[in-house]
């Protein structure tokens, strides 16, 4: 084996998404700014002798926690695991971090309702929502799928025998 073929598979290839750089970055800054706004609310939420909101409001603080390690682990470098959660997060498609993070920004609200929670969730909610437009895919140009409608015409008629050839 030379050296070329043992040093092979060491090399990451990143996976495409299909997700631009500067759409990467925007749901990297909506992750930052949702993990800010989950854990001021989840803060303010425990404030309180009602124990749902206690509890809606550590989870809020627990999303925080988890957005930041996902999205930017550099901000947890006190954290020993913290790369390798970010480096198995970045693994995900966009469709699963879209439902993993969308779940997290429901629960506290279902918890306990209130307004809090509601618009201290919002921004997490909406990096899941990012990520879901992203497992969408890009926008096809017009001229593509006319062309690629035609062609399937075509198929059909062949197949169908309406055609001579």
């Amino acid at each position: 084996m030379s050296g070329e073929e043992a040093a092979a598979p060491t090399k990451a290839v990143p996976e495409d998404d299909g997700m631009t750089w500067w759409y990467r970055w925007l749901c990297k800054i909506a992750g930052v700014l949702g993990g800010i706004s989950c854990a001021i609310a989840g803060v303010w939420n425990c404030v309180t002798v009602n124990p749902l909101n206690i509890a809606a409001g550590v989870w809020m603080v627990l999303n925080a926690f988890v957005l930041f390690l996902c999205e930017v682990p550099f901000c947890c470098q006190f954290i020993e695991f913290a790369n390798a959660v970010a480096a198995r997060a970045d693994k995900l498609k966009p469709w699963q971090k879209a439902i993993f993070y969308c779940g997290m920004a429901i629960f506290p609200v279902f918890l306990s309702f209130s307004f809090t929670t509601l618009f201290g969730n919002g921004i997490a909610f909406a990096t899941g929502v990012l990520y879901g437009l992203a497992s969408l895919g890009k926008k096809g140009d017009a001229v593509t799928y006319a062309r690629l409608q035609h062609q399937k015409q075509g198929d059909e008629e062949k197949m169908t025998g309406t055609i001579d050839e």
